[in-house]
């Protein structure tokens, strides 16, 4: 992958995030993405910032899907004629294997972010991560989830 094909890529981004679609707009977040990428050449070695953009791509592709998912799933919980028997809310203590306090930082704001979930606290030696859910009806289950998805991404991307 070139530098001019992660410039086309940020200049997409630049697109998604000012919401203009225009040609003008689209140029101009090429050529911005163009120069931040040249300004710091130096810094980074290419193969290396490849695999690392790859990677935190497929975590916020993971991120996205995830959220449109469990916003279909929250919203399905509402409409259900009887409330109170589909809701199964509770708190779960989800083991760490993320180490860092950028690391689990981040997991605890994407499991926020995610409707239906919210991170509460960390144990002080930080080895778990106690999760509210709307409805925990497998609590292996939710661990397994994030642990497969969350999790191995934020590790994939810091390793």
């Amino acid at each position: 992958m070139s530098f001019a094909l992660v410039s086309v890529i940020l200049a997409l981004i630049w697109v998604m995030i000012t919401a203009n679609t225009s040609e003008l707009n689209l140029l101009l977040g090429w050529f911005i993405g163009l120069m931040a990428l040249w300004f710091i050449r130096d810094r980074i070695s290419t193969p290396k910032f490849f695999k690392k953009f790859r990677r935190v791509m497929a975590l916020a592709f993971l991120f996205f899907y995830e959220l449109i998912l469990s916003a279909l799933r929250v919203a399905l919980l509402v409409i259900k004629p009887n409330l109170k028997e589909s809701l199964k809310p509770g708190i779960i203590a989800f083991p760490l294997k993320v180490t860092t306090d950028v690391q689990i930082t981040l997991l605890a704001n994407l499991i926020t972010l995610t409707p239906g979930t919210l991170s509460v606290d960390v144990s002080r030696d930080r080895k778990i991560l106690y999760v509210h859910a709307v409805s925990v009806t497998n609590k292996k289950e939710l661990i397994s989830s994030i642990t497969r998805g969350f999790e191995k991404k934020i590790i994939e991307v810091f390793s």
